[in-house]
This record gives structure tokens, C-alpha cells and sequence, in this order.
């Protein structure tokens, strides 16, 4: 017998709300530069974007049974992330699944695995991150872990770790880093705006990033003559 469990803690919902108002890439930097997913994994469509505690399944290679199953056991507002070996030639998720993963309120899909149906996925606007589109269908023969911490996209991701994910990528933050992250987060775009408003009042990017100063550092002289 193979027994998995569904419990798991979940971050503040306020929070993820917090997240969900900063890019993947502006949470990437704040963090340190962490946490980013390999860029391979992209969405159906730019204009798809989620943030949600991470449901986390391990699916064998053109196996989509625990992806199901994870579908059936996943609360509203979870993100299911799906690892399967990066396996592309693979469509173990399309729109019927897409449906029942909307019906019951789910924030999204990522997966290091191929969908197919992604047409039907734009029109019905479920959010999907996938490694590949592939029309090749899948068998459901295998068990495997759920809710346990998985690699996909060359990161672990544990069960309520926060996941973003936007036209830019996908990143994860530990539940547990979820709160500074935010902080880190606001600030970093409050700098970004600094930034910007110089810019616009006419100052250089020599004098804003203190090029001169590297510059000389690294020896290189630029001739305007």
C-alpha cells in the first residue's frame, strides 16, 4: 500500500495577494536572485499570470495519474506543480483537465511536462506553465508522492511555497521568506521608480549607475574624440 497525504500549511492568502502585485522577476531579484524556474517552462499564452501556495505532484513520464489526482485533492486558489523529468514529448494536460481545475477555483498549472489543447487553455484562461506543447497522449498507470517537495525547472519546490508565475517566468518563494520577500519586493520597486523619475528628469545612466567609477575599475577608457 502507498499512502500520500493532502496536509500541508499554507501561506497567509494576504499575503499571496501582496506577491501577486510584483513581477516574477522584481520577486527574483528581491530575494537575491533566488528561486527562479529554468526558463524552458513558459506559458500558453503572455498574457497568463498566477500566484498561489504551491500543490505539489511527482507524475512518471507520459503518466498523468497523480496529476489527476492532484486536481481532485487541491484546494481553491492552490497552484499544482507538477514534476515529471522534463519530459516534453508528452501532453498530459489539456482542456478538459483545464475545466476541472477552474471549476473547483485552482490558481494555475506548472508543469516541466507538455500540454496540448492550449488554443482551448487561451480561450478558457487557466493559467498553464509548461515545459513543451505536445500532442501525444498519456497513460494512467503510476503512483507516486504528493505533497512532497519536488524539483522542476531546476528548482525544489515544497507544498505551500509560494509560486509567481507572469509572461516573464516562473519563480518560487518559501512559504517561510514569503514576508520579507514582499517587504524586499515594494522596496525594490520603490527604488525602480527613482530610478525612472531621474531618467525623465534628464539624467544620464553614466551618473545614475555610477559607470565612471566601474569603468575606471575595469580599466576601460572610452575615446569621444
Amino acid at each position: 500500500m502507498i499512502r500520500v497525504s493532502t496536509k500541508f500549511e499554507r501561506p497567509d492568502a494576504g499575503l499571496v495577494e501582496r506577491l501577486a502585485g510584483y513581477s516574477s522577476a522584481t520577486i527574483h531579484e528581491a530575494q537575491g536572485r533566488l528561486g527562479a524556474l529554468d526558463s524552458s517552462i513558459k506559458p500558453v499564452d503572455r498574457r497568463m499570470s498566477l500566484c498561489g501556495p504551491a500543490f505539489t505532484v511527482q507524475c512518471a513520464p507520459r503518466d498523468n495519474l497523480m496529476l489527476q489526482t492532484a486536481i481532485a485533492y487541491a484546494r481553491p486558489g492552490d497552484v499544482i506543480v507538477v514534476s515529471a523529468g522534463e519530459y516534453s514529448e508528452a501532453g498530459s494536460f489539456g482542456d478538459v483537465l483545464a475545466n476541472a481545475c477552474q471549476a473547483k477555483g485552482l490558481g494555475g498549472l506548472v508543469t516541466d511536462t507538455g500540454v496540448r489543447d492550449t488554443e482551448d487553455l487561451r480561450a478558457l484562461g487557466f493559467p498553464v506553465f509548461s515545459y513543451s506543447v505536445c500532442i501525444k497522449g498519456t497513460v494512467k498507470e503510476t503512483v507516486g508522492p504528493m505533497c512532497e517537495p519536488v524539483t522542476v525547472g531546476g528548482q525544489l519546490v515544497r507544498p505551500g511555497d509560494v509560486v509567481r508565475a507572469d509572461a516573464d517566468g516562473v519563480v518560487v518563494i518559501r512559504r517561510e521568506d514569503a514576508e520579507a520577500v514582499a517587504v524586499a519586493s515594494q522596496e525594490r520597486i520603490d527604488d525602480e521608480a527613482g530610478y525612472i523619475a531621474a531618467y525623465r528628469e534628464g539624467k544620464s545612466v553614466v551618473e545614475m549607475c555610477g559607470l565612471e567609477a566601474r569603468w575606471a575599475a575595469k580599466g576601460l577608457v572610452i575615446d569621444e574624440s
